[in-house]
């Protein structure tokens, strides 16, 4: 078994989309309409055939007081592996990205956590 679709809740997914392609780097990989919203999944260009990220509309009532209260409390919706977080700190400072937390290291795992414009925490990871 292996994890092949994940997602995570947008207010906008043309927002999410330019967000996650222009800043983050993934690539679009499905973009359907369905009605007023879309099957939009992204993946990471390095594994073009490995798991989507789903761009979810947040539009289920139940879905708006979760994100809040996830960010209220610091908590990421998502986590991404990177190489080097300090460096991905800088890249994405360099490009806007507003970080809720700077790297951080706690024994062999280094994070940072920034804002994805859509209502959402995510987490970058690197561990050793």
């Amino acid at each position: 078994m292996r994890i092949h679709l994940t997602s995570v809740f947008v207010d906008d997914q043309e927002k999410a989309l330019r967000f996650y392609t222009g800043a983050l780097g993934f690539v679009k990989k499905h973009d359907i309409a369905l009605g007023e919203a879309r099957w939009l999944t992204v993946v990471s260009p390095e594994a073009p055939e490995g798991t989507e990220l789903l761009l979810e509309p947040d539009g289920h009532p139940a879905v708006k007081p979760y994100k809040e209260a996830l960010v209220h409390d610091g908590i990421p919706a998502a986590s991404f592996a990177v190489d080097d977080v300090t460096a991905e700190f800088a890249r994405l400072s360099e490009l806007g990205v507003t970080f809720v937390q700077e790297p951080l290291t706690m024994g062999p795992v280094t994070t940072a956590v920034l804002d994805d414009t859509c209502g959402n925490l995510i987490q970058i990871a690197h561990s050793v």
